[in-house]
């Protein structure tokens, strides 16, 4: 987009533009390695009127955070309204989580904690998203998908912790990105599931691994 096309475009949806392009370029590549002109570039426009949407860079990466937040409760939503038990929202918003970490640089989950306001609202929705898991959790003893012996506030808390793992460690260089993550989601699962559950869960990672396609070690830790 030229910068006298910009003229002609509503600053809102210049706005929407923007954060598109940087949710990308952030994606893609880290935080770090991408300016502010780099955004411009790639939109066509000046530094000046990036600057006048967005007043610095951790506020254009608030708002990609929020962007995501938003389309993660939209997923919700959906998959709650089309799921027949707990175990089946759970798991898709597994897979999504699984894709999710898979189109994403490791460099992001490093980047982001230099910048604090950003972390801070990535951490808060984690911590909201936890206690929604838990509850789901409890959901699914009552559906006698999950064993009720189960302290899942300790559970989530443990496969958090293991998920910080993965991203901070060199594992990957090793093994798939994914390979690694899928191994923690499901080796969990199978733990607290009862044998109705168990029998659903493997249900599942069998249609789910026909739609995965192998990616090498290079390709995932990028």
């Amino acid at each position: 987009m030229s910068e006298y096309t910009k003229h002609l475009v509503p600053r809102p949806e210049l706005r929407e533009r923007i954060i598109d392009t940087a949710v990308e370029a952030f994606s893609a590549h880290g935080i770090k390695s991408i300016t502010m002109d780099d955004i411009a570039t790639s939109l066509g426009i000046s530094k000046r009127t990036l600057y006048e949407v967005f007043s610095d860079k951790e506020t254009l990466l608030e708002e990609c955070i929020l962007k995501g937040q938003k389309e993660g409760d939209e997923f919700l939503k959906n998959v709650l309204a089309t799921s027949g038990n707990v175990l089946e929202v759970l798991l898709k918003c597994y897979q999504r989580s699984i894709e999710q970490f898979h189109a994403t640089n490791k460099k992001f989950f490093e980047d982001i904690k230099k910048y604090p306001k950003a972390y801070a609202l990535m951490t808060n929705r984690h911590n909201q998203d936890s206690e929604e898991t838990v509850n789901f959790f409890k959901e699914g003893v009552k559906q006698g998908i999950f064993r009720d012996d189960v302290n899942f506030a300790i559970i989530n808390l443990l496969v958090r912790e293991q998920i910080d793992v993965l991203m901070n460690t060199d594992i990957c260089k090793e093994y798939s990105f994914l390979e690694v993550y899928e191994s923690i989601m499901f080796t969990f699962l199978r733990g607290i599931s009862t044998e109705q559950g168990a029998h659903e869960l493997e249900a599942f990672i069998r249609e789910y691994r026909k739609k995965v396609v192998p990616v090498d070690n290079d390709t995932e830790t990028k």
